[in-house]
Parts: C-alpha cells; structure tokens; sequence
C-alpha cells in the first residue's frame, strides 16, 4: 500500500484530534455506584445489561464508530511514526523523515546515552528526551545557565553600583 500525501495526514490528524474531543471517556458501567470497581473499561456481558442493549440514559459503549482515520492510526500527534528503541542496534534502519524514536522504558543511563549519542550522530527526533536524561546532568545545565546569568549581571553593573565604588577608591585614596 502507498503512503498518504503530508498534505492529506496532516489533515486526518487534525480530524483525529476533532474526533478525540467528541468522544466520550469510556468508564466500566457501575464504577461510579460502587468503590470496589475502578473505572478503567470492561465490556459488558450480562444478558440485560444496560449499556450492552445501549438503553438511553446509560453512557455509551466502546464501538468501532469512535475509531480514527486509518491514515492516521499508530502516528504520533506529531504526524511521525513511533519506533520503540531498546538498544543502538535498534537505530538501524529508521528513516528521519517519517519515524521518530522512543527509548523503552528498561532501558538503563549508560545505554540510553549511548543510544542518544547514535540518534544525535544520525540526526534522528528522540520523543522522551527529557526522561532520558540524567537528573544529575540537568541539575549540572542548570548551574551552567545560573553561573552564565551570574556573569552577565557582574559585567554589566548598574549605575547605583558605580557611584558606590567610585566613593570606596575616594575614601581609600583620602586614607593613604
């Protein structure tokens, strides 16, 4: 089967995203009576069951009618096709114009920046770069950017500051 013009996914994105707002949360009938059901969906199989008969009043079933455009199925919003990244190797292959990577959740620091070194090398779109990378490493571009900051305000005093150091070299020059 061809691949769809950009022009005609991102259109179908933008009706996937439409459709998304018009359909219902689907919730497991009864959850909200009862505290021992939680709420994530169960299909109805009871022989009178009010949502199954779909009776008026009651909240509307999973069915295929809420399904999204088949153009636009298994796409990131972004209009990319995901691709799960378990190690370098996993790089292989992937085309930068229609796929992006994800880094599985397993995997651990030392492979992850391994893995972001390769993509960077092959200019690949990671999706969970935040998560990739480390605390540590966050925390170092932070005070980076402070120390940076920091300098900026010390080369560029205000004119307050300098009548102030102007009186200090005055009252120093006087004392001597």
């Amino acid at each position: 089967m061809t691949e769809p013009s950009p022009q005609t996914t991102k259109r179908n994105l933008k009706l996937r995203r439409r459709m998304k707002q018009r359909k219902p949360k689907f919730v497991r009938p009864e959850s909200w009576r009862y505290v021992r059901i939680k709420e994530n969906w169960r299909r109805p199989r009871g022989l009178d069951h009010k949502v199954r008969i779909k009776y008026d009043g009651w909240p509307p079933g999973v069915s295929i009618g809420y399904r999204g455009p088949k153009t636009t199925r298994g796409l990131h919003p972004s209009g990319y096709r995901e691709v799960l990244v378990y190690n370098v190797e996993g790089l292989e292959g992937i085309d930068p114009k229609i796929q992006v990577v994800r880094i599985a959740h397993t995997v651990g620091k030392r492979k992850k920046a391994r893995i972001l070194a390769e993509a960077k090398k092959k200019k690949l779109t990671v999706l969970n770069l935040k998560e990739a990378i480390p605390k540590e490493e966050k925390v170092a571009e932070e005070k980076v950017e402070e120390e940076k900051t920091e300098t900026e305000e010390v080369e560029s005093p205000k004119p307050e500051q300098k009548t102030v150091k102007a009186r200090k070299r005055k009252e120093e020059t006087k004392q001597s």
